[in-house]
Formats: structure tokens, C-alpha cells, sequence
């Protein structure tokens, strides 16, 4: 990599990296920091970047929570938090949340709650219930919606 970067340079090496996947301000600030340019030139930067289109918080957290929720199969808690970690703010954190329909995460809790259950191969089932329990907080998903899950898969 060049050590010094021109204004316009800089901008289009950024332009083809916020192009190839969606970015946040905070992962295209740390690039730019990387390329050894100044906080001034930074600022400009990313108005030229918001002002063309290719820097949008909004679309990223949208992006964001699709991708995660559909791939990774992420709950709401885990893609909130990952956001706030990211320096999304609160409207575009609950405008994210709306991209995944209540019936799609449903269903996704279910598929993984069944597959997670039936993959556990303890025979004491406090410890069985742990892991469950465990697994699914770690991905993201509400307690309450666990433990009414683990009642009824006890039940069966």
C-alpha cells in the first residue's frame, strides 16, 4: 500500500470499498485511518462519500439485520447490540428491526430451537436445558421466548 494518499485518490479507493459491501461511518472512518489520512481530510471525505450515496447508515442497518437475521440466524438482541457497537443510532436501529417481519423470526426461532434440541445428546436434563438455553441467549434471541420453548420441548 502507498504511503500517502492523495484527497482524490483516497476517495476513489473508498468509493470501490463502500461499493463492494455496505459499510458503516465507523468501519469507513477506520479505513481512512489506516491510509494515514488526517481527520480533516476524513470529514471530507465522508461528505463526498454521504453527498454520492455510497456512505448510508440507514441502508447498512437494514442491511445489516437482514443479513444476519437470514444467514447467521441472529435474534433481535445480538443485532441490536452489534449495531450499538457499531455507533448506529436508535432510529436506524429500530428501522433495521423492521426489516425482519414478526412471522420470519418466528419461524427462524422455531427451525433453530427444534434443531438445536434434538442435536443436544445430554441425558441430564438440567444440563440439557443449560445448553439450550445457552446457545440460543448467545444468538440473540428474548428469554421469554426461550424458556416458553424449553417448557414446551420438555413437555414432548
Amino acid at each position: 500500500m502507498k504511503e500517502v494518499f492523495s484527497i482524490k485518490e483516497a476517495i476513489k479507493k473508498i468509493e470501490h470499498y463502500c461499493a463492494y459491501q455496505e459499510r458503516c461511518h465507523d468501519e469507513v472512518v477506520q479505513k481512512l485511518r489506516t491510509m494515514k489520512m488526517d481527520s480533516d481530510e476524513i470529514d471530507i471525505i465522508i461528505v463526498k462519500l454521504i453527498q454520492d450515496n455510497f456512505l448510508n447508515e440507514s441502508r447498512f442497518a437494514c442491511s445489516f439485520a437482514r443479513g444476519k437475521h437470514r444467514i447467521k440466524f441472529w435474534g433481535k438482541n445480538r443485532i441490536v447490540n452489534e449495531l450499538k457497537f457499531r455507533n448506529i443510532g436508535q432510529y436506524n436501529i429500530n428501522l433495521a428491526l423492521k426489516e425482519i417481519s414478526n412471522e420470519e423470526y418466528l419461524d427462524t426461532f422455531e427451525k433453530i430451537a427444534i434443531r438445536n434440541w434434538d442435536s443436544i445428546k445430554e441425558t441430564n436434563l438440567q444440563k440439557k436445558r443449560k445448553k439450550f438455553c445457552d446457545y440460543l441467549l448467545r444468538k440473540g434471541f428474548e428469554s421469554n421466548l426461550i424458556y416458553e420453548k424449553v417448557k414446551e420441548l420438555e413437555a414432548q
